[in-house]
């Protein structure tokens, strides 16, 4: 029978308590009428997933799998009559959507009440973790031909993110225009980098370690600095070009866009950054036809998502731990992945 693998609640407070890996076996799941049945080739770890297991996320669920990432392959459909799109995939490598009830709107979910990320969700019950899964056929894309099981599962929640906070929230992914962006290593970071890169923009990145910067660097950015250094904000303004500098990094009326916030919940705001008419534009994973965009970009311009680390098997606990220890101690440099189907081709990392 076919492996989940899920949360098990164990006693604890929120952010002290850290619940355990269930391994399950269940029955392999039919597709209905415009349904898909994918078999899971790979799937990928988000920071998401490490707070659902420390119990700082909401609407947690203990029965659903876990994980928000995944490629596989179409292996049948549903119902007796499907249609052209859902015959078209059959066989075909697919990436997953990695949320679900929002189409299309550029504000937001049409209907915020019924938005979910997948993956140990009360409010859906798709996740990746798992070899065998069914969704509805407007859930998956074909996977760009260039990518492998492991890139293609690097993917989608990531790329989701960056193509909505570099693309569709900034107003600056254009040839010649200068980006920041913060904490490269990480999963979003990374891709967003790409992307802005691949548009023709100056790219640059901070880290708590040279080592990243110089990876970052060899991929196409301009020039990062160490944001652990005193006065790296003075080192950064010294690289950007002639007429450019600014007093603060940030010229007047420009943008910043916020994702995640994963060493705290809050940031503050000066009066400074008012009088230069500076904003700041909140913005999370995005909509199904970003999606759709993000991974036409990808496939067109080739990008392919950077890989920290594999380990195979749904069943192999201790290696899945491992990544979870990698990614708590912040020492990936791009995504966690974990090959499920073992006969899929591995990437040479």
């Amino acid at each position: 029978m076919p492996y989940t693998l899920t949360v098990k609640k164990t006693d604890g407070k929120p952010g002290q308590v850290w619940y355990p890996l269930q391994l399950n076996t269940v029955p392999q799941p039919t597709p209905g009428p415009g349904q898909l049945l994918v078999k899971i080739s790979a799937v990928a770890l988000n920071h998401r997933d490490l707070f659902i297991r420390q119990h700082l996320y909401p609407s947690i669920s203990f029965t659903h799998p876990l994980l928000s990432d995944g490629a596989g392959v179409v292996v049948a459909l549903g119902g007796q009559s499907p249609s052209p799109r859902s015959q078209s995939l059959l066989h075909r490598p697919v990436l997953l959507t990695p949320s679900r009830g929002w189409a299309a709107d550029p504000l937001g979910p049409e209907d915020a009440g019924k938005f979910s990320v997948i993956g140990a969700s009360a409010l859906c019950p798709d996740g990746t973790a798992c070899e065998f899964v069914v969704v509805d056929e407007d859930e998956v894309v074909p996977m760009p031909g260039h990518l492998s099981p492991e890139e293609g599962a690097a993917l989608p929640l990531v790329g989701l993110t960056a193509w909505r906070a570099v693309v569709s929230k900034s107003g600056n992914a254009e040839a010649g225009r200068n980006i920041l962006v913060t904490g490269i290593g990480g999963g979003v970071a990374l891709v967003a980098m790409q992307i802005a890169v691949a548009r023709g923009c100056n790219v640059w990145v901070t880290s708590g370690e040279e080592e990243k910067i110089r990876r970052a660097v060899e991929m196409g950015a301009r020039g990062g600095v160490c944001y652990k250094k005193k006065g790296w904000e003075r080192e950064l303004e010294g690289m950007l070009p002639e007429g450019r500098r600014t007093v603060r990094l940030l010229k007047v009326g420009g943008v910043i866009v916020v994702y995640g916030m994963t060493t705290g919940p809050k940031m503050d705001w000066t009066m400074q950054a008012v009088l230069k008419n500076v904003e700041v534009r909140g913005t999370t994973m995005g909509s199904r036809r970003e999606f759709g965009e993000m991974v036409e970009f990808v496939e067109k311009e080739g990008i392919r998502p950077v890989v920290s680390r594999v380990v195979r098997g749904l069943d192999n606990l201790e290696g899945i731990e491992g990544l979870f220890e990698d990614m708590e101690k912040g020492r990936q440099f791009g995504k966690l992945v974990v090959l499920v189907d073992k006969n899929a081709e591995a990437a040479r990392l």
